[in-house]
């Protein structure tokens, strides 16, 4: 064989081999991506948790196995397909933390997928990561959204209602736009009711009442028996257009549920700006929880 011609079929076979998994790929419907994603229980790599105690290197008797997690949380963070940018930088900023006592995982959570690039970049994210929820719907920000993403968990989770325990203590809906400091959080949560709980910043802006009126969608959680409320609500099934947090809220009321309600003024708090217009900014303060409308990556 020709000097070179061996370096050219390897190029060849590459090129091939690249071709035919872009080919697969773009072939993928959602519903199939989605059970790309699920099929791995729900685990991802990058997921941030308890780990494990490993077996010694020596050779011994693995270690005892840590305590339980306090309590388990799921943040879903709302966002869009094309905002690929914007989850890495968020991938880092998780994946520097490390909850002491909890179990959180953090996936983005968007609707159905439209353009061939987007079959092509989240299925590689999906295999990379395995951090993306796909829910079945168009998408959108006040005309259902939230109302798929919580009632489409128990289901997706392999959890049916009223099962025990629950995959989750906790289920957070959060904008791609906010910053959480999770030992902060887990903190503000460890010794809060598992059940019947609704926790986040109360609207209005200057109100510290968190029966007032509801909490801002920059991120609130729900116990898990308020998202199977939600999900077998036929009033939150008729009542899903407009403003997201605020119809969350109506379908709480509504039900007379949420008894334990939490607002975490002045910890939740918007990116403080030269000359605050409300008392939604402030400046940074020790005890921060969260801050909102990181808008640009330069306030991450």
């Amino acid at each position: 064989m020709e000097r070179g011609a061996i370096p050219k079929v390897a190029v060849f076979l590459t090129a091939f081999l690249l071709v035919c998994l872009t080919c697969v790929i773009v072939s993928l419907n959602e519903m199939q991506l989605q059970r790309i994603m699920t099929a791995s229980h729900f685990s991802f790599a990058t997921q941030i948790s308890i780990n494990a105690s490993a077996a010694a290197a020596d050779g011994s008797s693995p270690a005892p196995s840590p305590p339980p997690p306090a309590f388990r949380l799921l943040i879903g963070i709302l966002t869009l397909p094309d905002h690929y940018q914007r989850r890495n930088i968020i991938r880092l900023v998780y994946g520097s933390q490390k909850p002491k006592i909890s179990q959180i995982d953090v996936k983005f959570v968007f609707c159905n997928l439209t353009k061939e690039e987007q079959r092509v970049l989240v299925a590689l994210e999906i295999m990379r990561f395995d951090d993306i929820i796909i829910l079945n719907c168009q998408e959108n920000m006040n005309s259902g959204k939230t109302f798929t993403f919580f009632s489409s968990l128990p289901g997706m989770l392999g959890s049916p209602a009223g099962s025990r325990p629950p995959p989750y203590d906790y289920i957070m809906k959060a904008d791609d736009d906010i910053f959480f400091r999770l030992n902060r959080l887990e903190e503000s949560l460890v010794d809060k009711p598992r059940e019947d709980m609704y926790y986040g910043f109360v609207i209005p802006c200057d109100s510290m009442d968190p029966f007032d009126k509801y909490m801002s969608g920059m991120g609130y959680i729900l116990s898990w028996d308020l998202v199977e409320f939600v999900t077998n609500s036929s009033f939150a099934r008729n009542h899903t257009a407009g403003p997201e947090d605020m119809m969350t809220g109506e379908w709480l009321s509504a039900g007379r549920v949420a008894k334990h309600r939490y607002n975490n003024k002045p910890a939740m708090y918007d990116y403080p700006i030269p000359v605050p217009i409300d008392s939604c900014s402030h400046d940074f303060i020790p005890d921060t929880i969260a801050v909102h409308r990181l808008k640009d990556h330069a306030k991450w």
